[in-house]
């Protein structure tokens, strides 16, 4: 059975920048590099200074031997003084000579400073005691004040006799050191200044790559979900030359660009075709949903003796003429408001166009509870009046039609900063998650059961929207069952 791979979220996990990998990569590469040629210079010279150790260490053994050899002594004789193959001439500060008889005993000593020879301790002794008869030098650690000994045993003309002669490795160990230390900080200067020139070299060469990235930025931040837009953003000629790995992406990018211009240019066509459509059907409409509203009312009141049926139909007829009257009205609006964004500026006092708002509310609804927050003193905007009022008409309808009797409505006005706050909220059923997002977009309906007989036509909030929106301000919404916040934030907000 396979098993499943793992999926990891989309921002989860460390990342880092091109720049970043890219100095990183190359101070590792460098790093690298350093530290194989430090360790060959190293093995290297270890091995150098080994190898004249032990050419040194031969010559020593030689001149030992050489002693021994002119030293006349018969079978059975008791071995030398150990400075008679000990302090030599040659012989450096350091040097142990040691001669083993047939016995197995060993008489040793390391020679000092000034060509004395001292005895060996018991234990050093015995270090060398396991030694046998070697071909070649072999690394020996005597411990004490002695530390590392480069040793070779040799055979002298005495039967069963041995000689061992050893020169210390402190002074090879204290050259490998530092030779190793200097590495090590050469090394490590090296990376930092390899580390600090890539970056400088990294960022100068995707500068072009920052500003195609810029580029791409300032398109992201394009209003190109709706209205006319001049995508004349583009990369650089300089920056879409296609010999260049980023002149490729920028040019790409261009392209791309054009194509979104194109499609742009052809939504924003196709887009004013619509609007003009509805602006003229809009307006065409007026007069003979007027004209049908009239004669309806004309047959209701005229006093002709009609079936019961017949002045049903003739109400519904004048009811349903008056409900598309105000669509027709709607859409008319939202069409002006499409075609230019600008309004009327006057002082509007927003308290009192709220309690005059609430006041209505509450005579349309009146088993609604209907209450107000309002700053201490007025507050006022520049607006037009009569679409502002709206916005507030709007949200109190929306909150009337579509809350149940008792629901508390609450009408809130203060000022935050320089702008005037307006909140609207009821301790309603609240609005789903999912419709939140489209809440304020035109014909959204919040509950597929409900009848077009309660007045709803799903252009309410996007008048709020559209109107808000030609004000420079912003509207929202937040919502959960018992809590529903409809906000409008206006600029300018002034205290009278």
């Amino acid at each position: 059975m396979t098993r499943p791979r793992e999926v990891r979220a989309p921002g989860t996990g460390r990342r880092h920048s091109l720049r970043t990998r890219l100095v990183i990569g190359s101070a590792a590469l460098i790093a690298l590099a350093a530290v194989l040629i430090g360790v060959v210079s190293v093995l290297a010279l270890q091995g150098f200074l080994t190898e004249r150790l032990d050419a040194q260490l031969t010559a020593a053994s030689s001149r030992s031997q050489g002693a021994l050899d002119g030293h006349s002594r018969g079978f059975g004789q008791q071995p030398p003084p150990t400075g008679d193959f000990l302090a030599l001439p040659g012989q450096r500060e350091g040097t142990i000579a040691g001669l083993v008889s047939s016995t197995g005993t060993i008489t040793a000593g390391v020679l000092g400073n000034r060509g004395a020879s001292a005895p060996l301790t018991e234990q050093q002794i015995a270090v060398l005691a396991t030694l046998d008869k070697l071909d070649s030098p072999v690394t020996v650690d005597l411990g004490g004040s002695l530390g590392e000994y480069r040793v070779i045993v040799s055979s002298t003309p005495v039967a069963g006799e041995s000689l061992i002669v050893a020169l210390p490795l402190a002074d090879v160990r204290d050259t490998v050191l530092q030779l190793t230390l200097l590495v090590v900080g050469i090394g490590l200067l090296a990376v930092t200044i390899a580390a600090l020139a890539g970056a400088v070299a990294v960022r100068i060469a995707l500068r072009p790559l920052e500003r195609v990235a810029a580029t791409a930025t300032r398109v992201t931040e394009l209003q190109l979900d709706r209205g006319a837009v001049a995508l004349a953003e583009r990369v650089s000629l300089d920056d879409a030359d296609p010999r260049t790995e980023v002149g490729q992406v920028g040019a790409a990018l261009n392209r791309m660009l054009e194509h979104v211009a194109s499609a742009l240019s052809a939504r924003q066509t196709s887009e004013n075709k619509v609007r003009a459509f509805v602006a003229d059907a809009s307006h065409e409409l007026r007069t003979p949903l007027a004209s049908i509203r009239g004669y309806a009312e004309v047959t209701r009141r005229g006093g002709h003796d009609i079936p019961a049926d017949v002045a049903h139909a003739v109400g519904r007829i004048e009811a349903e003429s008056v409900r598309m009257t105000a669509l027709v009205e709607s859409l008319l609006l939202l069409a002006r408001l499409d075609e230019t964004a600008q309004v009327e500026l006057e002082s509007v006092d927003l308290t009192r166009l709220i309690i005059d708002a609430v006041g209505d509310a509450h005579a349309a609804s009146p088993d609604h509870v209907w209450e107000l927050e309002l700053a201490d003193h007025a507050i006022a905007v520049s607006g037009d009046r009569a679409r502002i009022h709206q916005v507030i008409a709007n949200l109190l309808a929306n909150a009337r039609l579509h809350t149940p009797v008792g629901t508390v409505v609450t009408t809130c006005l203060m000022r935050e900063g320089d702008s005037a706050i307006i909140e609207i909220r009821d301790t309603g059923p609240g609005i789903p998650a999912a419709l939140q997002p489209t809440v304020f977009e035109r014909f959204v309906r919040g509950d597929s059961s409900r009848s077009r007989a309660s007045g709803s036509t799903g252009l309410g909030l996007a008048i709020v929207a559209a109107v808000v929106g030609a004000h420079g301000g912003t509207a929202s919404v937040s919502s959960e069952p018992g809590n529903t916040v409809f906000r409008v934030e206006l600029p300018g907000g002034a205290v009278l």
